[in-house]
């Protein structure tokens, strides 16, 4: 029997605030409507993007990924890890963040008995780079979308834009993975066993799938609209699932999660700004346009409510032309958001999966090295933005 959870009864209770602050005028109809006319492209993207990633992992493209990794390793840490770190980097620029966390983690967990890996190692490479590497593209993360319109940029000149503190970002990443996971004192044995390759139940949905993730891939490098080219690779790859396979169709495929939390998102941070949060913001970013404070705000904001609501509180006090601090409020709220459990949508549906797979993550230390990531990381990203400029 389908249940609500506590996070969905949060999404839902933000939803249904957000319609009290329009009912009741604290938030007027006129601003309520343009805020939603701003992310309706938006959710179409998000729901186009999550089919797409979850029809794939149907497909086993994933699953086969992971193994073939597994096996070019032949048994080395070193290599297994430039591997893992390679391909969560990838799906998460490429597939939104969401999707490693959501998506990859369980295929990661489920390699790490078939190969006698350790899987916290592998379970930390998938939400650390989750957050850290979704800096390079608009799609990597909901918070890159949220501030096209007010940066100006279209995807490849964001890309050009964030390109350096996305490489300072995954490097600073994979240093904390190595020193605190991965290396020999941490994660036990010396050498790893590869798992046999498993054959892939139907190569038909298994080619459609890998063609439609290439095809948004694609569309994104041709400038196409988020949404049109999620659209274009989510239409491809149902429409084989409904010839080949329609009973693995469902409605569970739709994320009304999130659509249910941004929607709500979008009318509750408005009113609040309206009536004493923009002041807030104001004073605590400060008047000297310090983006090294900036995103130490996005960061600090992000681990105690949770990063889509501190970008959006911070993002209304930002003028648009301040591109530099924009730019640092997003390596904030995308890269600092790794110390809480809550910190953003994607560890929480991390920790859900870990939870599921009977994976222990000590508390402790997935703060402290969270916290450690978060300054390191902050510092390394917000200075290779200010090289760029």
């Amino acid at each position: 029997m389908w249940r609500l959870s506590l996070l969905d009864g949060i999404r839902i209770g933000l939803l249904v605030l957000g319609l009290v602050f329009v009912a009741t005028g604290l938030l007027p109809w006129e601003a309520a409507a343009e805020s939603l006319d701003e992310i309706w492209p938006l959710l179409i993207f998000l729901v186009a993007v999550i089919v797409l990633a979850e029809l794939t992992k149907e497909a086993q493209v994933f699953d086969a990924i992971a193994a073939r990794m597994a096996v070019l390793g032949r048994g080395n840490y070193a290599a297994l890890f430039l591997l893992c770190t390679a391909f969560a980097s990838f799906v998460t620029i490429f597939l939104n963040l969401d999707t490693t966390a959501v998506l990859l983690t369980p295929v990661m967990l489920a390699l790490a008995p078939k190969a006698r890996i350790a899987p916290l190692p592998l379970a930390m490479t998938t939400i650390w780079l989750a957050n850290t590497a979704s800096l390079l593209l608009p799609v990597s993360n909901l918070t890159n979308l949220l501030a096209m319109d007010k940066l100006g940029l279209d995807a490849q000149e964001f890309a050009a834009r964030m390109w350096a503190p996305q490489i300072a970002a995954v490097l600073v990443t994979m240093a904390f993975l190595w020193v605190f996971y991965w290396r020999r004192g941490e994660r036990g044995d010396l050498r790893y066993s590869p798992p046999a390759p498993e054959p892939v139940g139907d190569r038909a949905l298994f080619a459609a799938a890998s063609a439609g993730c290439l095809l948004f891939i694609v569309l994104l490098l041709l400038k196409a609209h988020v949404a049109v080219a999620a659209g274009a690779a989510a239409a491809l790859v149902l429409a084989a699932f409904l010839l080949r396979a329609r009973q693995r169709v469902s409605w569970r495929l739709f994320p009304w999660q999130l659509v249910v939390f941004v929607t709500g998102l979008f009318l509750v941070v408005p009113t609040l700004s309206r009536h004493g949060l923009a002041d807030l913001m104001t004073w605590m970013i400060g008047a000297e346009g310090d983006p090294y404070r900036t995103a130490a705000v996005g960061a600090g904001l992000s681990n105690a409510i949770n990063n889509l609501p501190a970008y959006k509180a911070v993002e209304e006090v930002i003028p648009a032309a301040d591109q530099e601090r924009l730019l640092s409020l997003l390596a904030g709220t995308n890269v600092g958001p790794v110390v809480t459990p809550w910190a953003s949508l994607a560890t929480l549906l991390w920790f859900e999966s870990c939870r599921r797979h009977d994976v222990r993550v000590p508390m402790g230390r997935f703060l402290l090295t969270g916290a450690g990531l978060a300054v390191a990381g902050l510092a390394a990203t917000v200075w290779a933005l200010g090289l760029g400029l």
